[in-house]
């Protein structure tokens, strides 16, 4: 399980304050995958980043009694001098994991070829996706964090982080943003649906891309006219 707690978060764009966390209150629940809905601005991968460690908050607390991936296609950590199988190998003793295991399985299914053994700075964007997808999946976490990962690669690629992604949470907790409604209904269990810095949660995935997309087309859900 994680609780949010009295989370706020606000950023600054050309000096005019942009609030994506306005004392958010959530708990994501052991074992269910809900999924993350807003426009794009709305705080959904912050909030991502938040929950991982990554990024801090400007006040409030994140607790878990589980562990948590990163944001699953998230790069930012990866050492740029070190290859990819470098990295690989240092995250392994990080967390524990069989090394050689985890290496054979990033290779395998990172299907970067020799790149696996270039420097991490050498790497297109789509690489390192790819190199962090393998290195997420590689490792089992009670909770995964996925932003938007079945869009990297080609079709095949897709085709099998989506098939894997699946079979992952199926065994595990997650928090999912995507674009995609039909992967989001078919992949979470219910939903939190972000508007102007709030957030509400519904039990049914359904109800929460209505809710959505009706936001998307100017109609506001009554809990936003509350929040004021």
């Amino acid at each position: 399980m994680i609780q949010v707690h009295d989370l706020w978060k606000t950023y600054y764009v050309k000096g005019t304050p942009k609030v994506v966390a306005n004392g958010l209150n959530l708990t994501f629940p052991s074992g269910k995958s809900v999924g993350l809905f807003g426009r794009n601005g709305a705080g959904k991968s912050t909030l991502l980043r938040m929950i991982a460690g990554v990024e801090d908050p400007d006040s409030g607390s994140i607790t878990s009694n589980g562990t948590i991936s990163w944001p699953v296609g998230f790069a930012g950590s990866f050492h740029g001098e070190l290859t990819g199988a470098q990295n690989t190998r240092f995250v392994a003793r990080v967390y524990g994991i069989d090394t050689d295991e985890l290496i054979a399985f990033v290779q395998d299914f990172a299907e970067l070829g020799a790149h696996f053994h270039a420097p991490f700075r050498t790497y297109s964007s789509g690489m390192r996706s790819r190199l962090a997808f393998g290195l997420s999946m590689g490792i089992k976490f009670d909770t995964y964090l996925v932003d938007e990962v079945t869009s990297v690669g080609d079709a095949s690629f897709r085709e099998r982080s989506t098939t894997l992604l699946r079979q992952r949470i199926g065994e595990s907790a997650a928090i999912i943003v995507s674009h995609s409604m039909p992967l989001m209904e078919k992949m979470c269990d219910a939903g939190i649906v972000m508007i102007n810095g709030h957030a509400h949660h519904y039990d049914d995935v359904k109800e929460a891309i209505e809710v959505h997309t009706a936001a998307m087309k100017g109609e506001q859900p009554d809990w936003v006219a509350r929040q004021g």
